[in-house]
């Protein structure tokens, strides 16, 4: 695929900038992608940040070079990036478990090869896409920072809906004048960490609506108009959705034309009475390459 060409190019770019500051902007256009499509993609695929990559892997290298000994650890240091000898020993010490000094006279040393992304396609599941222009609305509901969870039910997400009120949900529910008319989730501003389950995201959940009104009481986001890729999907809940997310951003992402705008990732489930058979949408924002 030309999206993992132009990702294995980008770490090339990378690796040749390991002991200098490395410019994001420019490791994107690399990729062809905007920077916040790249560190979204990569995290996707990768399991980790790109700050977290390009942490390890200068430590490595520092690794590397301090075992051959090519440099000292002061040295070692001020090439990869370090303001002092002791922040470098102390980093590397974190991640290799052994002080910089003692690399030269240890038979083993932990590494952190470089990553070359390829695609595998698994299968398993079926999932309808649509591309689909949407004028602006607004996300209006209970809002909370939650921590991040790949699998089952979120308890502080169960929480939030179990807290929730009668009026509340009358009032969410008289909210909803758009094709949605069904409580809607919506995540945003992720912590870094969020492909290695670190971490916390503001999680809402409520209504989409294009009224202008007194939201008093709940919390609301603006969403623009914008480009989503709309993801249908049918099965057991919540494995179903989760195992698609997986699929969007492993298979669909890097083989598409399209890649992530900064906007809300939205999802929101129909007939909840069989949880074996549960329909489910997810929206993401993109934009075309």
């Amino acid at each position: 695929m030309d999206m993992l060409k132009d990702m294995n190019r980008a770490l090339d770019y990378i690796e040749a900038h390991l002991d200098r500051e490395i410019d994001f902007n420019r490791v994107a256009q690399t990729a062809g992608v905007s920077e916040y499509h790249f560190r979204k993609l990569f995290s996707y695929l990768s399991g980790m940040s790109l700050s977290s990559y390009i942490r390890l892997r200068k430590l490595s290298e520092a690794g590397h070079e301090l075992q051959q000994g090519n440099l000292k650890v002061l040295d070692a240091a001020v090439k990869y990036g370090y303001e002092s000898a002791d922040g470098f020993s102390r980093a590397f010490r974190e991640w290799s478990g052994m002080n910089p000094s003692e690399v030269s006279t240890s038979s083993s040393m932990k590494v952190f090869p470089r990553m070359t992304f390829q695609l595998t396609i698994r299968g398993g599941i079926n999932m309808d896409v649509r591309i689909e222009q949407k004028d602006a609305f607004r996300l209006v509901g209970i809002k909370k920072r939650v921590p991040i969870q790949f699998e089952g039910q979120n308890p502080e997400i169960m929480k939030m809906v179990q807290e929730m009120t009668p009026e509340q949900r009358e009032q969410l529910q008289r909210f909803r004048n758009t094709d949605v008319k069904t409580v809607v989730n919506a995540s945003y501003n992720f912590d870094e960490g969020r492909n290695e389950e670190i971490g916390k995201l503001d999680h809402l959940i409520g209504s989409i609506t294009t009224l202008d009104e007194d939201f008093s009481g709940f919390d609301m986001v603006d969403v623009p108009a914008l480009t989503w890729a709309i993801f249908r999907t049918t099965g057991p809940f919540p494995q179903t959705m989760q195992d698609t997310w997986a699929k969007i951003a492993s298979e669909w992402l890097p083989a598409s034309e399209y890649e992530l705008v900064d906007a809300p990732e939205i999802s929101f489930t129909e007939d909840m009475s069989d949880l074996e058979n549960v329909t489910s949408e997810i929206w993401m924002a993109v934009q075309k390459r």
